[in-house]
């Protein structure tokens, strides 16, 4: 049976269940949540999740803050028509450039990953790094939130527009991408810094590129770690922390679920089942599943 025909014709599946047996929404542009994901797994690994991936319109980072408003809402008014319990938006530009904004027109708990990534990188060091997409770069979100907890430290941050579409097409082992990555992190090895922020969900796939480049003695923050870690507190405090077995988790897409389950492949383990779901002008659709 098809993972996503569990929900087929039953949008409110969990409405008759007891609150801390609702699921957990993650969205991203695409396959840079399952960092986040991953994270759930290892922290939370009694909790359902709903993953949406907006794939048909990704990348994010070089979209306008209206454009991203707009998908953000179409998103979050999806994943409440699937009875989630709280979301996470596991992308930094729409944590930078949505979140405030969507929480006061949202009656659930969203979570974005940009200020714990800030607080765990001021626990790590004083001259920081931020590697992100050319929208979040420009928001200076990460700059705000760090000064704003310690305004001592030092930030530089660059915008990196390929990194995204180059690990969606799973080119990480092509050695074009080490020159890319090498150009993006070569004016903050010249800052000499200590820590280096994953400013983008994605970037951690990266990893084995970047420390390949980076001195040894900078230390990585990975944003996803720590917005579980407040996923965690979060449900503690409203006491929606699910103690019973998780259903299977629920993967959608906005564009091709064939690309997305290709790229998942390697950091899922496994080839995920993937449902498509379609936004309009006048409504939200399914429109086939895969």
């Amino acid at each position: 049976m098809l993972l996503s025909s569990i929900f087929e014709g039953n949008q409110n599946h969990y409405s008759d269940l007891e609150p801390q047996r609702a699921p957990i929404g993650i969205f991203d542009s695409g396959v840079g949540g399952l960092t986040v994901l991953r994270q759930l797994y290892r922290q939370l690994p009694n909790e359902s999740i709903i993953y949406f991936g907006d794939t048909a319109r990704l990348p994010y980072g070089i979209r306008s803050q209206a454009e991203i408003l707009q998908y953000v809402r179409e998103i979050l008014t999806w994943m409440q028509q699937q009875q989630v319990k709280m979301v996470i938006m596991a992308c930094n530009t729409s944590s930078a450039l949505a979140l405030e904004t969507v929480r006061e027109e949202f009656n659930l708990p969203i979570l974005g990953v940009i200020l714990p990534g800030a607080r765990a990188a001021v626990q790590q060091g004083k001259r920081i790094g931020v590697i992100a997409t050319p929208a979040t770069a420009k928001s200076n979100a990460y700059r705000q939130a760090i000064l704003e907890i310690d305004p001592d430290v030092q930030v530089w941050q660059v915008g990196c527009p390929e990194f995204v579409p180059l690990i969606e097409q799973n080119r990480i082992q092509d050695p074009y991408t080490t020159d890319v990555a090498r150009s993006y992190l070569e004016p903050l090895i010249q800052q000499q810094i200590d820590t280096l922020v994953y400013g983008c969900t994605h970037y951690p796939h990266l990893e084995p590129v970047l420390r390949s480049l980076l001195p040894s003695s900078v230390k990585l923050v990975d944003p996803a770690v720590h917005v579980v870690a407040a996923c965690t507190q979060e449900l503690d405090l409203l006491g929606l922390k699910n103690t019973h077995p998780p259903q299977p988790t629920r993967f959608a897409v906005s564009g091709c679920p064939q690309q997305f389950a290709q790229s998942s492949l390697p950091w899922l383990g496994c080839t995920p089942m993937v449902e498509v779901v379609r936004f309009t002008d006048a409504a939200i659709s399914h429109i086939q599943k895969d």
